[in-house]
């Protein structure tokens, strides 16, 4: 099939959330705030937060096996591992690698990608073109990241936002000939990248100049971001829609990144669509970055939420600043209750 493309399909989902839950009244006891101050500006309730030696790739290999069992595909059988992380647990190995561990998924080749809450729909887009190139067959598509242990407690204008969790996908050639993945676009402005930072901290040799280490902790403009995010994000949705000869009339739901209920809000009034279509959970789990999509997914076909077929939009956004929309069918049923 050299001159033409696999086709390429979406088996499976999976979740993992830390434990502890802390609401927002929990955070009266940090910051000076309220639940009804969080809850009217955010859309947040509560959000769950690692502890103990709980760490990213722990969550991801939890949700990495979710979403295979509901695939039922063999973990030998997978080809590539990868992991969508700004905040690994170290910046060698790769989190992909602790996974690859974790699972024995030892036939797959494995790294991480870097796009902060566009990073599932970048990981997406690696992995289509990898599976329609014909260069692999079964692609687990992990996100993760860890904030709770990267935001200053202090500041009450970031702390409340974040929570930790792991989410992932299985991708693969399809067996039936249909292609499901209908279309991927991802975009970057690095001009704005300075807008929602988490600096890399590090002392210079002690035989040159030493230098005066940021803070590692989260630093975001929010009111640009959320300029950035509600004039993008319904450009990229139309954009993806009009390049498959779709509209929004065409789309069943609406999954993305749960950043901002306002967020949310206002890319449905920019669209023309009805609320009702755009799937949240915002309110349980905060803002989880990469791995907010997978786990809105997952919570979405758990709660019936999803019809069976249905045409799927998919769409991240943050930090780079990135964003990303991608359009699927969905047509995947739970192996795990056909046993």
């Amino acid at each position: 099939m050299m001159n033409s493309r696999y086709p390429v399909t979406i088996t499976g989902v999976g979740k993992c959330l830390p434990e502890n839950v802390i609401t927002n009244d929990d955070l009266t006891k940090l910051v000076d705030t309220n639940d009804e101050w969080i809850f009217s500006r955010s859309g947040i309730k509560e959000r769950h937060v690692v502890s103990g030696n709980e760490t990213a790739s722990s969550l991801a290999a939890k949700a990495a096996k979710d979403a295979i069992e509901f695939s039922g595909v063999d973990v030998k059988d997978i080809d590539l591992i990868i992991c969508a992380t700004s905040l690994p647990d170290n910046l060698y190995p790769s989190t992909a690698c602790e996974v690859q561990l974790a699972l024995g998924a030892s036939n797959a080749a494995a790294f991480d990608i870097v796009a902060a809450c566009s990073g599932l729909i970048y990981g997406l887009k690696i992995a289509n073109s990898f599976i329609a190139s014909g260069e692999y067959k079964n692609v687990l598509l992990v996100g993760v990241d860890i904030h709770s242990r990267f935001v200053n407690w202090s500041d009450r204008s970031t702390c409340v936002l974040f929570g930790d969790g792991a989410g992932a996908l299985v991708v693969q050639r399809s067996q039936d000939g249909q292609n499901d993945v209908l279309s991927v676009d991802i975009r970057a402005d690095g001009t704005k990248a300075s807008e929602l930072k988490i600096p890399l901290t590090g002392i210079n040799c002690p035989l040159v100049e030493q230098n005066t280490p940021e803070l590692q902790c989260v630093n975001m403009n929010g009111r640009e971001i959320y300029k950035f995010a509600v004039n993008y994000v319904p450009e990229s949705i139309m954009y993806v829609l009009k390049n498959i000869n779709l509209t929004v009339n065409d789309v069943d739901t609406y999954i993305l990144h749960q950043a901002n209920i306002r967020i949310i809000q206002a890319i449905a009034d920019k669209l023309h669509e009805n609320q009702e279509k755009f799937y949240v959970n915002l309110h349980k789990y905060g803002n989880t970055s990469s791995a907010s999509i997978a786990i809105a997914l997952t919570d979405a076909i758990e709660e019936n939420k999803i019809n069976y077929p249905s045409t799927l939009v998919l769409s991240g956004f943050g930090a780079g600043l990135t964003w990303g929309t991608a359009v699927v069918r969905w047509r995947a049923k739970d192996k795990r209750k056909n046993v």
